[in-house]
């Protein structure tokens, strides 16, 4: 399988336990103690790495770090807009396209060698 579709394929795996890492605590744990949350945080983290290291290792034979970095910040997005609108409720806000607008144009300059 070609590199690149192994790196999006971890961290993809790698943002959905990243996400819930850094917010499901809001939801979940939000009546414990901030420490409590942090413990809880750092095991579901622990997950995150496990696939995101060897994600950007296998990247960085295909890619540089800038375009790893851009892809981690797409699939982040696209992990993050479903998972505040489905998990924690929050309206779904135009600001997110915005976002990934801006994003669809660092993916741009970090790739335009290769549209080229």
């Amino acid at each position: 399988m070609h590199p690149i579709i192994i790196t999006v394929g971890l961290l993809i795996c790698s943002n959905i336990f990243m996400t819930f890492a850094w917010y499901a605590h809001l939801k979940e744990l939000n009546n414990k103690f901030w420490v409590i949350a942090a413990l809880v945080s750092w095991g579901i983290a622990l997950f995150e790495y496990l696939l995101q290291v060897p994600a950007n290792r296998i990247g960085y034979t295909v890619l540089s770090v800038g375009q790893l970095k851009i892809i981690q910040e797409v699939i982040t997005l696209g992990v993050f807009v479903p998972f505040s609108v489905y998990y924690l409720k929050e309206p779904l806000k135009l600001d997110y396209l915005w976002a990934g607008l801006c994003l669809v144009g660092a993916v741009y300059f970090m790739f335009r060698s290769k549209f080229v």
